[in-house]
């Protein structure tokens, strides 16, 4: 295999330069040397890292010098001390891969040069996950605005070079868990994670790790972004990269070797291996993007192809489809198809959900939480079915046929029934109930309806 094994690790100092300052930084050293050990052992041939404290504004960096050469001082800790380092950098993985992205539509370039400073997170894992420089490794940076699409196909590039070149490899992401730092200097001794609600998250994105379950870690942050205390998407942007890189699925081994908080934040060393008697498919995906071309633009399907040197020729433009309905009043689609379409004397609704159409929310929760309400999402879906009729010049009461889907019959029919009653009892139109394994977002009930004009 390609991807012989992945690692979610820390990048603070702590653990290189104050390791007996704190058990917790102890435990965290002596998991990434125990780290270490397996990675010998998988007798890997390339170490890839993408770390989230490189950050880059335009596109993605790729360290491509053969043996930088430095001493790193952190620009927040520098009180700890100094990192002397020399890597050994695959150079000619870094090229491919930088030719792999644009190939995909990302925007890539090389860096080579004396005294270009490597980022502390990456300093830490190279020094000790790789402490004898015995296997080449490659570093890219974490672009501060990208979107999960574009760290998808980033991840899938990456993929795509270790394939090509026939690698070994294990692949590494530099990030803290809850990533909240103390503003104020603490006593290592009174060290903790910042706050119960980060601490919560953390815990929940442990368990799903050491359960092997890495696209549902990736998935997470639909629901962890409301509710952690700094909203950012840096904790998973590490998340989305390496489940592209390894395969997005659920399909692990994991083994959370420590966590430990530093300075506030969690850190882990925590490792994933790919194994077939570990938990199966993801219970919920996105698109499966393969080109990136722009946010909330992207497309599947063949590499993207060089941008020419002049403009094209205007060419003609298929004519839009007759009778389609889009309404930026409803749910973006999660996929290539419109929100309703008019044929003869029938109006047809692509599957509704209850995602609110303002930020993509799921009211009375996603599924991935045990207590969510199944009455609240119900309702939610036949307003958002009300907003689609009404923009297709149509009304609730037209309704003729509904489909329903059900994540849960068992636990949710009566909730769902309820509420259906309360609004389609009158209007009588015909329906059916079906129960179904998953549906493409974290929701328990979709409706497919067929209304008059």
């Amino acid at each position: 295999m390609s991807v012989v094994r992945g690692l979610v690790v820390t990048g603070l100092p702590h653990p290189v330069l104050c390791p007996d300052a704190n058990e917790g930084y102890a435990a965290i050293r002596a998991a990434f040397e125990q780290a270490a050990d397996l990675i010998r052992a998988d007798e890997a041939d390339l170490m890839v890292v993408y770390s989230t404290m490189w950050p880059s504004v335009i596109g993605h960096q790729i360290q491509a010098r053969p043996e930088p050469t430095w001493v790193h001082v952190d620009e927040v800790f520098h009180s700890l001390g100094s990192m002397p380092y020399t890597f050994r950098i695959d150079a000619e993985f870094a090229h491919a891969w930088d030719e792999a992205n644009k190939r995909r539509g990302l925007m890539s370039r090389t860096i080579d040069y004396h005294g270009f400073p490597i980022d502390t997170g990456s300093v830490v894992a190279l020094k000790l996950l790789n402490p004898d420089n015995a296997i080449p490794a490659v570093i890219c940076s974490s672009n501060v605005y990208s979107d999960r699409a574009e760290t998808v196909v980033l991840g899938k590039a990456c993929r795509e070079t270790i394939e090509a070149l026939g690698k070994r490899a294990v692949v590494v992401v530099v990030s803290s868990l809850s990533n909240r730092l103390f503003t104020d200097w603490i006593d290592p001794a009174d060290d903790r994670i910042h706050s119960p609600k980060d601490e919560e998250w953390n815990a929940k994105l442990l368990e799903f790790l050491g359960e092997g379950r890495l696209e549902d870690v990736a998935q997470l942050s639909r629901q962890i972004q409301s509710q952690v205390r700094v909203h950012k998407v840096v904790n998973f942007k590490p998340m989305w990269w390496l489940s592209a890189v390894m395969g997005q699925h659920n399909g692990y081994d994991g083994d959370v070797l420590a966590y430990a908080p530093i300075h506030g934040t969690g850190a882990t060393v925590t490792t994933l291996v790919p194994s077939a008697a570990a938990l199966g498919d993801k219970e919920f995906d996105e698109d499966d993007v393969e080109v990136f071309a722009g946010d909330r633009n992207v497309l599947s399907g063949a590499a993207a192809p060089p941008v020419p040197l002049a403009p094209p020729s205007p060419e003609p433009r298929a004519a839009p489809a007759a009778g389609v309905v889009k309404t930026s009043a409803a749910p973006k689609p999660v996929g290539a198809y419109p929100h309703a379409r008019r044929v003869g004397d029938l109006l047809y609704l692509s599957g509704v959900g209850p995602r609110q159409p303002e930020d993509d929310s799921i009211p009375g929760g996603p599924i991935t939480n045990p207590d969510y309400d199944i009455e609240a999402q119900t309702r939610a879906v036949i307003e958002n079915i009300r907003i689609i009729l009404e923009a297709a010049g149509s009304s609730l009461d037209k309704v003729v046929d509904v489909t329903a889907f059900l994540v849960d019959m068992d636990r949710d029919f009566a909730g769902y029934n309820a509420v259906y009653a309360e609004v389609f009892e009158p209007i009588q139109a015909t329906r059916t109930t079906l129960a179904i394994r998953a549906l493409p977002t974290p929701i328990a009930v979709e409706f497919k309806v067929i209304a008059l004009p």
